[in-house]
């Protein structure tokens, strides 16, 4: 066989590690058996038995499911299931220094879906001391809000509120986890493209319309009131 074929069979093998393996089956396992949170998971010696592997290999699979959230140890019970928390695992790798520019793009364009595709829970759970705080906010901004491109305190400050209001906590931690994200994003020069500076839906006329109850005017509201950033990302 010539070195060349050798090469091109050697790429075709599983590279996946054995422990990446027994990491799937593991939670296929805790799938196929219906296991729910909280759930005692068996011991390593009877997983090594059950999958043909070694202890170590074992520990090593269960270490990385511990990392991510999935299970957790608990005393005189062992190891058991657990409901992973998705935004802090998220958190560990959410360095905006260490992510390429297309990937920081990309989070600030998921933050403006989100933004917008929140309206629904806004107008269902907005209590008046809600609008109140964000009336507050709104009272520090200048005058002619409507015509600037954005205020980073201030986009903080009113959005952060906005979440609060959704009453979803993954939701707001996810929104506290993107905030370094979206600072960086805006003073990085990222978003380099100039647009024309016009009049679109302030903070206030925000306000206005999540009193009047509608989603569906505040989903618009908040599409023209991000206008300006979707202008800069897109051509």
């Amino acid at each position: 066989m010539k070195s060349n074929d050798i090469i091109e069979s050697l790429r075709n093998i599983d590279t996946s590690s054995l422990v990446d393996k027994v990491e799937k089956n593991l939670i296929e396992l805790f799938i196929d058996k219906n296991y729910k949170v909280g759930d005692s998971i068996p011991k390593e010696l009877e997983l090594a038995q059950a999958l043909g592997v070694s202890r170590t290999v074992i520990r090593e699979a269960l270490l990385r499911l511990r990392m991510i959230g999935l299970i957790d140890s608990k005393k005189h019970r062992g190891a058991v299931l657990t409901s992973p928390d998705l935004v802090s695992i998220l958190e560990k790798s959410m360095n905006p220094q260490i992510l390429d520019a297309s990937t920081l793009r990309e989070i600030f364009e998921m933050r403006l879906s989100l933004e917008i595709g929140m309206a629904d829970l806004i107008i269902k759970r907005v209590k008046p001391e809600d609008i109140a705080e964000l009336k507050m906010i709104v009272a520090g901004e200048p005058q002619e809000t409507s015509h600037e491109i954005f205020m980073i305190e201030q986009e903080i400050k009113f959005h952060g509120k906005l979440y609060d209001i959704t009453g979803n906590e993954t939701l707001k931690k996810f929104q506290k986890m993107l905030l370094p994200v979206f600072d960086y994003v805006h003073k990085s020069g990222l978003l380099k493209k100039n647009v024309e500076l016009k009049e679109y839906v302030s903070h206030a006329g925000l306000i206005t319309l999540i009193e009047k109850g509608s989603a569906e005017k505040l989903r618009n509201g908040m599409r023209n009131h991000l206008g300006n950033h979707f202008a800069r990302l897109f051509d």
